[in-house]
């Protein structure tokens, strides 16, 4: 015969209204526990007693109304695996669907640029040059970070847009060097000139010229990730159908800072290389951090082939991104290699 089943004890009676009490003193008052026992004559355990059985109780609704957080275990794997410095995954809270639609895109942008800026401000120190490019990523950046260590900040690739004073990658550095009080360079030069010439003259101007003799002493930087096609490339969008064309060939995958990768994280040159203002591939890897942030859309392809290259030290990505970089990440690939050493080109 089966033994009756024991009865579930109901949960201990409590009192509603000295817990509520407890409770607005503690999390809105900012009133420590101690203080809290002492005007209501009970011990600091009651008051820890009380405060769980308000929210146990629904008393107190504890509400995270940020999407996002960092996956510290997913990141670390990240680390191990590609053998980097840092590796911080932001949790968005998006399944593994579709792409996201474009207004998510910018939202998770800016979760992404502000776990940039913290890392930025733990690595960077006193007396660091501090290079930036003018990816959306970076700009998402500039907007989170609130407080560096006095460095000089100088940007890495030439304007993107018509406004050659007031574009968003040369706010991006005023900003970004206000925050530590040091020095902006900025670059008031187009990403792109008709011909290499014009390029060379821009080049040589005073103003241009002294940032970009800047770009060797470059210590930390920061770049995005992109892939190789419209709408999130600038290289892209600048080729004749017959360049692309060329690059397709070639095997033309991510794009970063301005240099066009394939999947094995090989760079390959292009015709634009004269005619663009940009920091070189060669300088990229004399930078002794270099972090790769990636965008909405950069795709799992162009993050891999941008772990392979050997240019980055650290990469800040999505937690979807990041599982399935580890799940396909297959040491069998005929395109997969050691990571190119940083000292070559």
């Amino acid at each position: 015969m089966a033994e009756p089943a024991e009865a579930v004890a109901p949960p201990a009676p409590i009192d509603t209204l000295l817990a509520a009490a407890v409770a607005r003193r503690f999390y809105l008052e900012q009133r420590s526990k101690v203080e809290i026992a002492k005007e209501f004559g009970i011990s600091r355990f009651k008051v820890a007693r009380l405060l769980d059985a308000a929210v146990a109780h629904d008393i107190v609704r504890i509400d995270i109304t940020v999407p996002a957080e960092i996956d510290v275990p997913l990141g670390r794997t990240l680390t191990e695996r590609f053998g980097l410095r840092h590796g911080i995954v932001v949790d968005l809270g998006r399944g593994e669907g579709g792409p996201a639609a474009p207004a998510d895109q910018r939202r998770n942008g800016r979760w992404l640029g502000t776990a940039a800026a913290r890392l930025v401000s733990e690595i960077v120190e006193e007396g660091d040059v501090l290079g930036l490019d003018g990816s959306h990523a970076v700009e998402a950046l500039s907007e989170a970070v609130t407080r560096l260590p006095p460095c000089d900040v100088v940007q890495l690739t030439g304007v993107r847009g018509r406004d050659l004073a007031h574009d968003a990658a040369i706010t991006a550095v005023r900003r970004t060097a206000a925050a530590g009080g040091g020095r902006a360079f900025p670059l008031h030069t187009p990403f792109l000139l008709p011909d290499a010439v014009t390029a060379a003259v821009l080049r040589s101007q005073p103003a241009t010229a002294e940032t970009l003799d800047r770009f060797g002493l470059v210590t930390k930087a920061v770049v995005g990730v992109a892939a190789w096609d419209a709408p999130h490339s600038t290289v892209y969008g600048a080729l004749s159908e017959r360049e692309r064309e060329t690059l397709r060939e070639a095997g033309a995958c991510a794009e970063v800072a301005g240099h066009v990768l394939d999947a094995a994280g090989r760079v390959i040159p292009t015709e634009l290389n004269a005619r663009t203002i940009a920091v070189g591939a060669a300088e990229l890897r004399g930078v002794t951090e270099l972090i790769g942030v990636t965008t909405g859309g950069s795709g799992t392809g162009a993050v891999r082939a941008a772990l392979r290259s050997g240019l980055l030290t650290g990469v800040v990505t999505d937690a979807t991104t990041a599982r399935r970089l580890l799940r396909h990440d297959d040491p069998d690939d005929p395109a997969r290699t050691a990571p190119a050493s940083r000292s070559t080109e």
